[in-house]
């Protein structure tokens, strides 16, 4: 009893940490929790925040400054000597006191910018091109989680497939056994059984150990804890039908054309800016401040004069010439245009291109699964038939053994037929941006 409630309790212990997850839930985790979307998301924060910065350049701008000096040689004047009735000889003299300090405030406004402006557009764009690659991050999340679950399905059927082989052959060498003792088989016959029986089992810990990476992997592409168990709920033969149930889309969808659009936008705005560099800025400034003249180092005493001054005014900067500098800075602006426009257009051939291809791919990829399956289907009545005469002395171990390589090479192309049609699906989703609208 003391053994029984100890083996209910760590099952319930398991059951408490091991999630239920269908393909759509587990997506649904990843992109709550995948470290690359936080990583994203931190991105287009920073971006808001640049717009923050770059429209507070515009704003009024105040800053306050103070300076005290100390004069260890006061400095030396000079004049012409007419000044005190001694023409035709200079005169020499120090001026000043020994301290000096002065504090201040000072305002600045800009009021006309062209650059300012474009910079203002720019960075609230910028925030806009940061989201798509927000997009682009969770479609790269999905695609992954998608092909590590499909990855844990396909592992999951194979180990089937192989314990299923495992207990078959041990159940041949138990009835070859009892053969043997009464010389119906040989011992070459009884041998090669056994060693049947080995391979197979050698096999059945490299499905075990597939079987634990894939979901392994799934875990990291989900970010779900590594020492937490993980309950797959989608059907595998269900999934591999749903992947010809929906072939349409449109490449315009696609991100990375997307991106490439908005990156031809952000070469128009650095020409505007270029543009805008031709024209006047204007800024206006405000500056009230106090300044002290000492021979002895008493600021603070109450008695003392400090002197205030104040004033205002503008600054008009006019771009004359440049020597051809900004010229040259525009025409490669225009370039820089001119190249984006090419790569879009060689983007959208080559999505064309790639949409042929994978649903031509696509398609054979099905068919070939269909003939995979009917190929498993037959060796497997194949092998099973081996078996029966095996049992009862009829055929011969060796000719088992090589219908039992026949039925495993039949399944490992069944795997690789069921890959090809998963990725292949993925590929062309990923073509379409569909992972995420789905």
């Amino acid at each position: 009893m003391k053994h029984l409630i100890v083996t209910l309790g760590l099952l319930c212990t398991a059951s408490l940490y091991a999630q239920e997850f269908s393909l759509f839930e587990a997506q649904e985790y990843a992109l709550e929790n995948a470290e690359q979307i936080g990583m994203s998301r931190l991105d287009l924060e920073s971006a808001e925040k640049q717009v923050v910065e770059t429209r507070a350049m515009g704003l009024p701008q105040i800053s306050s400054e103070m300076n005290f000096q100390n004069f260890l040689n006061i400095p030396v004047q000079v004049v012409d000597g007419a000044f005190i009735g001694q023409p035709g000889t200079l005169v020499s003299f120090r001026a000043g006191t020994d301290f000096n300090a002065n504090a201040g405030i000072t305002l600045n406004q800009l009021i006309f910018d062209g650059s300012y402006i474009v910079g203002l557009q720019v960075s609230r764009f910028y925030t806009e091109f940061v989201a798509s690659s927000i997009e682009k991050s969770k479609q790269d999340v999905l695609a992954d989680v998608t092909e590590a679950y499909e990855m844990v399905l396909i592992s999951t059927k194979n180990k089937e497939f192989v314990d299923t082989l495992v207990t078959v052959t041990e159940d041949l060498l138990d009835k070859q056994n009892d053969l043997f003792e009464l010389g119906l088989i040989t011992q070459e016959q009884l041998d090669q059984t056994e060693y049947s029986l080995l391979t197979v089992k050698a096999n059945e810990i490299a499905a075990q150990v597939a079987f634990e990476n894939a979901r392994t992997m799934l875990k990291m592409t989900m970010a779900y804890p590594l020492g937490q168990d993980i309950t797959l709920t989608e059907d595998l033969d269900q999934l591999l039908l749903d992947q010809m149930s929906d072939l349409s889309g449109s490449i315009e969808n696609n991100l990375q054309l997307d991106l490439l659009r908005k990156q031809k936008q952000l070469s128009e705005y650095d020409l505007k800016n270029k543009k805008m560099s031709n024209l006047p800025s204007l800024g206006g400034f405000f500056n009230h401040q106090y300044n002290s003249f000492r021979n002895e180092f008493n600021f603070f005493d109450s008695d003392q004069e400090w002197f205030s001054q104040t004033v205002w005014g503008l600054r008009l900067s006019i771009p004359i010439f440049s020597s051809g500098e900004r010229w040259a800075k525009m025409q490669k602006a225009k370039i820089a245009i001119k190249q984006d426009e090419l790569s879009i257009q060689q983007l959208e051939r080559g999505l064309q291109a790639q949409e042929i291809q994978l649903k031509n791919n696509l398609k054979q990829a099905r068919t070939n699964l269909d003939l995979k399956k009917q190929n498993v289907e037959l060796a497997r009545k194949i092998y099973n038939n081996s078996l029966t005469k095996a049992e009862i002395g009829k055929e011969n171990s060796i000719m088992v053994t090589q219908k039992y390589n026949q039925l495993v090479g039949a399944q490992t192309e069944y795997v690789s037929a069921m890959l090809n049609v998963f990725n292949t699906k993925i590929q062309l989703d990923e073509l379409y941006n569909k992972l995420i609208s789905e």
